[in-house]
């Protein structure tokens, strides 16, 4: 399998796909934001979309809207977490966008495809080693503001009184999620980030409470969950995405508590 050139680049872009979803999807779910992940999802095929309407990569695109898109939610602050129907309008509203923008295009419908539902055997070595330098960039960021970020998230009314701006850290956030989040779109796609960025952070959080081994967790899962995918995609030649978000909400539900219909 790893003969092929085109194998190893899946493997390698969705092992940084996987490590930075899961570092970033971690704080994600504990700061209760996956509806706005999810949201700058939708943002970014808008982006990528537009970019190939005026002739420049799909990535690029997808990158720049997206960290726009998400600094502006940021700055909505704490305020982002009760407007939940604004956010699903301007969700709905990009990606109606982004298909106007193809209807101007319609030789590009295979790209869009990709970009909805990710093809992750078909990343190039170029797009690997971009995928790698944004990586380290939103790592790097991470780990820079996860101790006030984790403050804020978990205290956030004490973190304000110590001096802790929550808004400036929400912005910050949002920035590298969004990065993360382009990042993922590139393996799973736009409507299935939350395979990703979503399912493993869950399921390590329903495993442990602790931090350390949350984030570890957390990534070894994304890891599995990725690597174990593109195996049966390639010995079923079913496409790797299904594979990957079955996994992730196998993984995801075998860890909830069961749930029992009886009533007194």
């Amino acid at each position: 399998m790893l003969d092929y050139d085109f194998m190893r680049h899946a493997f390698a872009a969705a092992g940084i796909v996987a490590v930075v979803g899961g570092l970033v999807g971690y704080f994600l779910v504990l700061r209760a934001q996956t509806f706005a992940g999810h949201a700058l999802a939708h943002v970014g095929f808008t982006g990528a979309t537009g970019a190939v309407l005026v002739g420049i990569s799909p990535l690029a695109g997808l990158v720049l809207l997206t960290v726009a898109a998400g600094i502006g939610m940021g700055f909505l602050g704490e305020r982002l977490a009760e407007r939940d129907v604004a956010i699903g309008i301007v969700l709905a509203f990009s990606l109606g966008l982004g298909l106007l923008f193809l209807h101007f295009f319609t030789a590009y419908a295979a790209q869009a495809t990709a970009l909805l539902f990710g093809n992750v055997l078909a990343v190039s070595g170029w797009t690997v080693w971009t995928l790698l330098g944004l990586g380290i960039v939103t790592i790097a960021g991470l780990a820079v503001i996860s101790r006030p970020l984790l403050f804020a998230s978990l205290q956030p009314e004490l973190a304000e009184a110590k001096g802790v701006s929550l808004r400036l850290y929400g912005v910050l956030f949002l920035a590298l999620v969004a990065l993360a989040t382009a990042e993922c779109a590139e393996i799973v796609g736009v409507l299935l980030v939350f395979a990703l960025m979503v399912g493993p952070p869950a399921t390590a959080q329903g495993l442990t409470s602790k931090l350390g081994s949350g984030l570890l967790l957390s990534v070894l899962i994304a890891l599995a969950e990725a690597w174990l995918g593109i195996t049966l995609a390639y010995y079923t030649d079913w496409p790797s995405s299904f594979w990957i978000t079955t996994l992730s909400a196998a993984a995801y539900l075998a860890t909830r508590p069961k749930i029992s219909f009886a009533r007194a």
